[in-house]
């Protein structure tokens, strides 16, 4: 048995030495020059339910969500600058009911980032993002008062600070001390009313307009994001998109939230399967209730956390 643990070890030394190179290799990063990464995706998901004839009753629905994205990143030795263009518009549709608007959505987001170091992980970052919709939105089913409309809200963050991410596209952790948040309401008669956090209008006793409802909102205050992609399983990918946001001057501590979580099931090259959650929290925005002393007139109710969900099973297409 010595014999043989003696052999082994001369063995095992004699192959370390005979294969020096396989021991000392050190991977290095080839810089492959400036890159412009482009993509594309039109997608669409689709989730019906019809009854016949069902005894334990129900009503025949059918609801579509239409989406395209489109991004151009840029990356060289120091800098990177990802853009992405996001637009989404959902209906649904029930038996012996009008058609609802369940998704409206145009996003835009630009982030500049500069690394210092070719081996660092941490960047100088600036960062634009812009949202708004397209059409009008309701508290169905009262039609007659649109509750938002096109830039009605519209909302622009800009702002600067640090970034940290090994792989920017995958991981990223992002701080922005000085943040510049604008709430748009473009269209005058939620303006007046002081919807999404706007100084409304100043009414005299006989309810004459004295002064105009303010169209823009300004704040600034601190920014603080995260996003990551990860793989869980072959064919399963979720991403988690995370934005914080608390105002220096108006009730700072009082922190908005932004959390999605998107989880995708790729069944075939064009067939998928979506599970989308996002949450939100704007002390701006307040909520509406149907008013307990008149009929068909609605409340304010304060701000409350707004969540949306959505499962479905649809088509997509790169190109």
């Amino acid at each position: 048995m010595r014999r043989l643990i003696l052999a082994l070890t001369i063995f095992s030394i004699q192959f370390s030495f005979a294969q020096p190179d396989s021991l000392f290799i050190i991977e290095k990063k080839v810089y492959d020059g400036p890159q412009w990464k482009q993509t594309r995706k039109a997608t669409v998901d689709i989730s019906q339910v019809s009854f016949t004839n069902w005894n334990a009753g129900g009503t025949n629905s059918i609801s579509a969500i239409l989406g395209y994205l489109h991004k151009a990143n840029y990356k060289d030795k120091f800098f990177f600058w990802n853009n992405s263009f996001r637009v989404g518009y959902g209906v649904n549709k029930q038996e012996s009911r009008e058609l609802r608007k369940t998704d409206d959505i145009v996003e835009i987001i630009s982030n500049l980032g500069y690394q210092p170091a070719q081996d660092s992980k941490w960047f100088y970052s600036a960062r634009l993002n812009f949202k708004t919709q397209v059409t009008n939105g309701y508290n169905y089913p009262n039609r007659d008062n649109p509750i938002s409309r096109l830039m009605a809200p519209g909302y622009l963050f800009f702002g600067g600070g640090m970034e940290y991410g090994k792989n920017i596209e995958e991981l990223s952790f992002y701080a922005s001390p000085l943040t510049l948040k604008a709430t748009f309401v473009l269209d005058q008669d939620l303006a007046n009313a002081g919807s999404f956090g706007v100084e409304g209008a100043v009414f005299d006793d006989n309810g004459n307009i004295i002064r105009e409802g303010e169209n823009i909102r300004r704040e600034v205050g601190i920014l603080v994001t995260n996003s990551y992609a990860m793989e869980l399983a072959k064919n399963i990918k979720a991403t988690n998109l995370l934005s914080v946001y608390t105002d220096y001057i108006n009730n700072f501590g009082n922190v908005d939230v932004d959390w999605r979580l998107n989880f995708d099931f790729k069944v075939n090259s064009f067939v998928r399967a979506t599970l989308e959650s996002h949450l939100r929290y704007d002390d701006d925005v307040k909520t509406l209730e149907p008013s307990s002393t008149v009929e068909g007139e609605f409340d304010e109710a304060g701000a409350k956390v707004q969540w949306k969900q959505f499962l479905g099973i649809g088509f997509a297409v790169d190109f």
